[in-house]
């Protein structure tokens, strides 16, 4: 029973990561501002700890609108 719950948790934390770093793939892809190299360095950022980057992302965002 531990053992399910262990997976359980596993693959939750998989879903919630594969969601988020697709949901940050698809902004850094709509985002005109950024240039090629800027979209792959984001994108492959968000492949490895999206929820971390997304932040610095839209703080990134921020500063250079202002």
């Amino acid at each position: 029973m531990q053992e399910l719950i262990i997976y359980a948790f596993l693959f939750l934390a998989l879903l919630g990561h594969c969601l988020l770093a697709g949901t940050m793939y698809r902004k850094v892809h709509a985002d005109e501002e950024l240039s090629l190299t800027e979209k792959n360095f984001w994108k492959l950022r968000a492949l490895i700890f999206p929820l971390l980057f997304w932040f610095y992302y839209h703080q990134e965002k921020k500063r250079r609108s202002s």
